[in-house]
């Protein structure tokens, strides 16, 4: 069950540090290689017993507090998590293109056309989700459901049978990430939200599209985070980007495939290099 976490806290290296900490009404921002943020949690315990040594601490300290059933230090944990994965650089790296080519829209938009007449759940309750429920079989599933929502427990008989499943990412803070994931196995499932982590990692978890957020302007953003900002956000310093587990892998394979020929043509070259001095000899 913790394997994906504990992926994911490998993914921080040693010897950073935090450099800033915002724990904001809406989101969660921690500055340390980039911006990371996460949603504030809604439930679960406020008490977060860090508060006033979290600055200066390593970054992988921190991002081990993902694992805690304390839903405010694990969101803790998981932006100091994006705040060294969800850079602008590691981002264009992962997908292979420049961000300014990703469109500014969200990932129910990108997927309306995919998903019609297909039966699509939605993990978590985001806004203007009328138009993609007009192409498809919506269901929503919520923790705290509102009207015409199904609670989280009907996942277990709902996802089975989903052509496409959309996953708030904030489940990888309350633990129900893993379960999630094996109910879904025979959907597409796609992993929304700004707390998204964007790693590959998560492709060989099931995850077939990443639809997260990267900062862009990091000053913008903490304001925004200061001042009790929500869907701000995007028009101040956040952009929204898609990595598709065909993209992710096709780039890294690129990427693998590179450097290996450089080492045999290395590997040739020393061959060469050999065999002269032995003739020379």
């Amino acid at each position: 069950m913790w394997e994906v976490y504990d992926e994911l806290i490998a993914a921080v290296p040693p010897d950073l540090e935090v450099e800033d900490c915002i724990v904001g009404l809406n989101w969660i921002l921690v500055r340390s290689r980039a911006t990371g943020l996460v949603m504030t949690p809604l439930e679960g315990h406020p008490r977060i017993k860090l508060a006033g040594e979290i600055k200066g601490m390593p970054v992988r300290d921190l991002a081990e507090y993902i694992k805690s059933w304390n839903n405010f230090e694990a969101a803790l944990g998981l932006a100091a998590i994006n705040s060294v994965l969800n850079t602008p650089e590691q981002v264009e790296s992962l997908c292979g293109r420049p961000l300014s080519s990703q469109p500014q829209m969200n990932a129910f938009t990108c997927f309306q056309e995919q998903v019609r007449g297909k039966k699509v759940t939605v993990i978590g309750h985001f806004p203007d989700l009328d138009p993609l429920a007009r192409n498809c079989k919506l269901t929503i599933l919520e923790r705290r459901p509102r009207e015409g929502d199904l609670p989280d427990p009907a996942c277990e008989y709902i996802l089975p049978e989903q052509d496409y499943v959309f996953i708030t990412a904030t489940t990888l803070i309350n633990k129900t990430f893993p379960r999630l994931m094996e109910l879904s196995r025979r959907a597409r499932v796609i992993l929304v939200g700004p707390s998204t982590p964007m790693t590959p990692v998560l492709f060989h978890y099931g995850i077939d599209t990443l639809a997260g957020t990267v900062v862009v302007e990091p000053k913008l953003i903490r304001r925004v985070v200061q001042e009790g900002g929500c869907l701000e956000i995007f028009k101040r310093g956040g952009r929204m980007v898609q990595v598709s587990r065909d993209e992710g892998l096709a780039v890294a394979l690129s990427r693998q495939s590179r450097e290996q020929a450089v080492q045999v043509m290395m590997g040739r070259r020393f061959s060469a290099i050999g065999a002269g001095q032995e003739n020379f000899a």
